[in-house]
């Protein structure tokens, strides 16, 4: 019978701080069996952190999970920097954790953001990927980013206008400009409500249905300054990703193995997305989950991303 139960609570077997450039340092864990297939985890947002039930979808007996916290993002340092900030520098940091910790390749699984930084990597590197595993596809086109901050008040009115209502009416006509004066004002009593207010207007959408306890780990102030700093950052930047986009790279890695998981009624990331990149990969199948938004933790999701982990471990 397939899984749908994320496996236990699990430690790191080894963990630490590597530094890097510009003042980062990044925040690494190994979790599983040394000895195991590598996985490569990559955590959404951008900004968000990985968390301890990252660890849990994969079997520890059987992988060894590299996860990482992203520039700024989690328990990497500083928290919040903008600074040499964007995705090229990421897609190095993560060949130069894969030399650290030794690992020749990878299988990639990376949910959001996880998934465009998944697909960016594997696309600059694609002889270090031995296939993927992708959740809420986001390809970071304008009418994406667009969407989040404008099309979602059609679904989530209330949460809308919440998030809306935290700058002043004759802003709202670009409410990614007014945050971001916000969320790069020195003082903490200007940014740290306009960070808590993006996030939680990102956690309150995450689900299919309400989830208290979703929103309440979006309001934290290591999680809300870190994801919605970042993400405006690169909201504003178009993602740093390649002129053309995710899309017109995909030659790079079309023989390349990929598990596609999308929650039908996703609405931080509609499925929309996912359909046109599972189209553009003659090696990907797509699962639509019919029950389910985006979060990587709704019942449906969650048993689709084992499932097509197992599958990989398989072969």
């Amino acid at each position: 019978m397939p899984r749908s139960d994320l496996y236990p609570d699990i430690a790191p077997y080894e963990s630490g701080y590597l530094p890097l450039d510009h003042g980062h340092t990044m925040y690494w864990e190994q979790v599983g069996t040394p000895t195991g297939m590598p996985v490569l985890f990559l955590h959404g947002g951008p900004g968000a952190g990985a968390g301890a039930v990252h660890r849990r979808f994969f079997d520890p007996a059987r992988f060894r999970v590299v996860i990482f916290d992203q520039r700024g993002a989690g328990r990497s340092r500083p928290l919040g920097s903008l600074v040499a900030n964007d995705t090229p520098h990421l897609i190095a940091d993560i060949e130069r954790l894969r030399e650290h910790v030794g690992v020749e390749r990878w299988l990639v699984f990376g949910g959001s953001w996880g998934s465009t930084l998944g697909l960016a990597y594997g696309q600059a590197h694609p002889e270090r990927v031995r296939g993927f595993v992708l959740r809420g596809i986001f390809l970071g086109r304008d009418e994406e980013v667009a969407w989040f901050l404008y099309g979602l008040r059609r679904f989530f009115p209330d949460a809308w206008a919440t998030f809306a209502g935290q700058v002043p009416e004759e802003e709202r006509g670009d409410l990614l400009e007014a945050y971001w004066k916000r969320l790069t004002h020195p003082d903490p009593k200007v940014h740290l409500p306009a960070a808590r207010a993006w996030s939680v207007y990102e956690g309150s959408c995450s689900t299919l249905l309400p989830s208290p306890e979703t929103v309440a780990s979006f309001a934290e102030d290591r999680t809300a300054l870190g994801l919605a700093r970042i993400e405006a950052h690169y909201f504003r930047h178009r993602l740093f990703l390649p002129e053309g986009g995710l899309l017109a790279g995909m030659g790079r890695i079309a023989s390349i193995p990929a598990e596609i998981v999308q929650g039908r009624y996703d609405m931080i990331c509609p499925p929309q997305s996912a359909a046109e990149l599972a189209a553009a990969w003659p090696a990907a199948r797509l699962t639509m989950v019919p029950d389910a938004g985006h979060s990587a933790l709704e019942p449906g999701i969650r048993a689709a991303l084992l499932a097509a982990v197992e599958r990989f471990w398989r072969g």
